[in-house]
């Protein structure tokens, strides 16, 4: 008699060993959720509309996507949302050195993380079943993260408009994977646990957050130290202080992080405390082939060898060094 195959999973046993699997593959958290439009889409377009991006002009194109997540990958039934936790410490202040955010601190997350990524792709397609497809994303194409992970119960969008996870706080990359399978879905976070507290709000050197969750990227460091590429004016610049590239002022105040943030070990991506700060004289003699040896597999390589030297030497300005007036030039 020919043995008789194994039952197919249910979803719920699907979801389960899904979840089990990206948390052995280095994630910190994982959810599930579905591809209908998010609560918030509104407030998306009215950012939009009120040039709160900035010069992302991207994220006008992205919009309509953005807001029926279902239209991102034809047949979609479910969405996976992973966490990856980058919290690392920050080493003493050096001397004549600028600021890196803790995220950038290695290598280029969109590269280090996509192989665990495929990985959990595969995973779903073996469990789930032949013509089963998946696609992953990472903090790249028209994915409302955010939205996605909260409704998939992994935490609640901050006053800071990060996502902060009970536990874990809010240093995390968030990643999808948008599947045919059907997983069952978990429940959404629909708490608000950051009661009356504005130290984010407060702390913002750039005072970029104009009200709770609603962040002015034009005002953002992060913003116009990676995504800005004109001449950033001298009173914006003047309230950048040390960092070079990124910032995370907002997220290092928030009590959450002060509890609960933790460096994560045996993961797939390395990052050191000891690239939290680079000289200001590091540009100095790099051409773009020498940028690209030394940062072209960080994400330094995004606003790259002018924009970097843009932003150092708006730090070397603001640590008391003579920059000249007016804006500081791109060279």
């Amino acid at each position: 008699m020919a043995p008789q195959a194994a039952e197919p999973l249910t979803p719920s046993a699907r979801a389960a060993a899904v979840k089990s699997k990206a948390i052995a593959l280095g994630f910190a958290a994982a959810g599930i959720t579905d591809p209908a439009p998010p609560p918030h889409a509104d407030v998306l377009q009215r950012w939009l509309d009120d040039g709160l991006a900035g010069t992302m002009r991207y994220m006008h194109r992205q919009a309509a996507r953005r807001r029926s997540p279902q239209t991102i990958m034809n047949g979609a039934r479910s969405v996976v949302v992973v966490l990856y936790n980058y919290a690392n410490s920050d080493p003493p202040t050096i001397p004549e050195a600028g600021k890196v955010a803790k995220y950038a601190r290695g290598p280029d997350y969109h590269r280090a993380l996509a192989p665990a990524l495929d990985t959990l792709c595969q995973y779903i397609e073996t469990i789930a079943g032949p013509g089963t497809r998946s696609q992953p994303f990472i903090d790249a194409g028209p994915v409302p993260e955010r939205e996605l992970a909260q409704r998939a119960g992994l935490g609640w969008i901050a006053k800071n408009t990060m996502l902060i996870t009970p536990g874990l706080g809010s240093f995390s990359f968030i990643a999808s994977v948008f599947t045919t399978a059907e997983l069952a879905p978990d429940p959404p976070f629909t708490a608000d646990r950051c009661g009356s507290c504005t130290r984010c709000l407060d702390a913002c050197p750039t005072e970029a957050f104009p009200t709770d969750r609603v962040l002015d990227a034009r005002r953002c460091i992060s913003y116009l130290t990676i995504e800005f590429r004109g001449d950033i004016d001298r009173e914006a610049g003047s309230r950048m202080g040390s960092w070079v590239f990124g910032c995370d002022v907002c997220q290092d105040v928030c009590p959450w992080n002060e509890k609960f943030a933790r460096p994560q070990t045996g993961s797939p991506l390395s990052l050191e405390p000891s690239r939290a700060w680079i000289p200001f004289d590091a540009f100095a003699t790099l051409d773009e082939s020498g940028f690209a040896a030394q940062y072209g597999w960080t994400p330094l390589e995004r606003p790259g060898l002018r924009g970097m030297r843009r932003n150092i030497a708006i730090a070397e300005r603001n640590a008391g060094e003579d920059a000249g007036d007016g804006s500081v030039q791109i060279t």
